[in-house]
């Protein structure tokens, strides 16, 4: 009997920017896409720490399709797939490195809006003024802002072999 194993990642974040759609040779769709999720804590001196991982998760076929339609940067999104490390080598000859998310789920957990248009987010009001999705999509906008920045994946998307 063989032994029984499991590779399974389960996400909720935003995304960090739109998803890109591109094509194989053969014509099976993928989409490319960021995903950043945080973590909150407080320290025992009561200090507020604040954590965020970046992740790059793949899609294929028709998922990547319906990505494309309806995830835009800043969306939440819950994500469920698995885990790929993969290494290629880069324009300049060298050795990379990668890790990827492979998605077989989705649920876009970015409510539509009240005007019909999808994709776009709902725009309730808060007390003092500010719409809930301003608060929420602070934290997404900052984790673009950070990824866009960070210099530990300096991988283009264009030396990625599909």
């Amino acid at each position: 009997m063989s032994s029984r194993s499991l590779n399974k990642v389960t996400l909720i974040g935003n995304l960090t920017r739109d998803p890109e759609l591109r094509y194989t040779p053969q014509g099976t769709a993928v989409a490319q896409f960021g995903l950043a999720t945080n973590r909150d804590w407080v320290t025992a001196n009561g200090e507020k720490k604040e954590e965020v991982q970046y992740h790059r998760i793949i899609a294929w076929s028709k998922l990547a399709e319906l990505c494309s339609q309806l995830l835009s940067k800043g969306s939440k999104v819950f994500v469920e797939g698995r885990i790929v490390y993969r290494q290629f080598e880069g324009k300049d000859g060298t050795q990379k490195n990668i890790t990827e998310i492979v998605m077989d789920n989705m649920i876009v957990l970015t409510p539509k809006s009240t005007s019909g248009q999808s994709g776009e987010p709902n725009e309730s009001q808060t007390e003092d003024g500010k719409s809930e999705n301003e608060l929420k999509g602070k934290k997404a906008e900052e984790s673009a802002e950070v990824e866009e920045n960070k210099t530990n994946e300096d991988i283009d998307d264009e030396e990625i072999p599909f």
